[in-house]
């Protein structure tokens, strides 16, 4: 994988997993993304339709995760650096066009493509707006027996390619040091997008 932009720290080496005790820190970065994810996605679906109720225990989660004041603190920092993907109306438009009961393999090309050539905050981000995006159509499509393979297939991306770059960043609250790095996103996941959907026309 390429390195990323914006100065942050991608070198193959950092990019290759932990080893020995960086893989306790690895699980604990693992199990912090996953109450994360839920986090993120059960706020932008309250955001976006009030009346869609989704609990953590609907996308595999405990019902009492949510409430530690510091993980709601980082969520909302997430959400700050996700604003502008929503304005992006290409991106829109290209995130309709991948079906909710998508296969893994579309999933997981889309996830490549975001960082396709480098890691930083805003693609972070971009990766849990896709399962949100997603989850959020199969909640308003029926197709609630995908939620959680959805969610399954956002952490193991983030445990092999993702988790050693957050670890690098001193957890997930290096989020709250990038907040201005994130502007490439949105014509990066409007690429990834279009890749998604190119992809899931051919295999229709």
């Amino acid at each position: 994988m390429a390195n990323a932009n914006n100065g942050e720290k991608t070198d193959d080496t950092e990019l290759r997993g932990a080893t020995g005790g960086e893989d306790v820190v690895d699980d604990v970065i693992l199990e912090q993304g996953a109450v994360l994810l839920r986090g993120y996605i059960i706020e932008r679906v309250t955001v976006d339709d009030p009346s869609l109720h989704v609990s953590h225990e609907d996308l595999g989660g405990r019902p009492e995760e949510g409430d530690d004041p510091h993980i709601k603190e980082v969520v909302g920092q997430l959400l700050k650096i996700a604003d502008n993907l929503n304005q992006n109306a290409e991106l829109r438009h290209l995130i309709s066009t991948v079906q909710a009961n998508c296969a893994q393999d579309v999933f997981m090309t889309v996830a490549r493509s975001i960082f396709d050539d480098g890691i930083n905050w805003g693609r972070v981000v971009a990766l849990f707006h896709l399962a949100y995006r997603l989850i959020y159509m199969a909640l308003t499509q029926n197709h609630f027996e995908i939620i959680k393979r959805i969610i399954s297939w956002a952490l193991q991306f983030i445990k092999e390619n993702i988790s050693a770059w957050v670890r690098q960043q001193g957890g997930w609250e290096g989020s709250f040091r990038s907040v201005s790095r994130w502007r490439t996103v949105s014509c990066i996941a409007a690429v990834a997008f279009l890749v998604a959907a190119v992809y899931w026309k051919r295999t229709r």
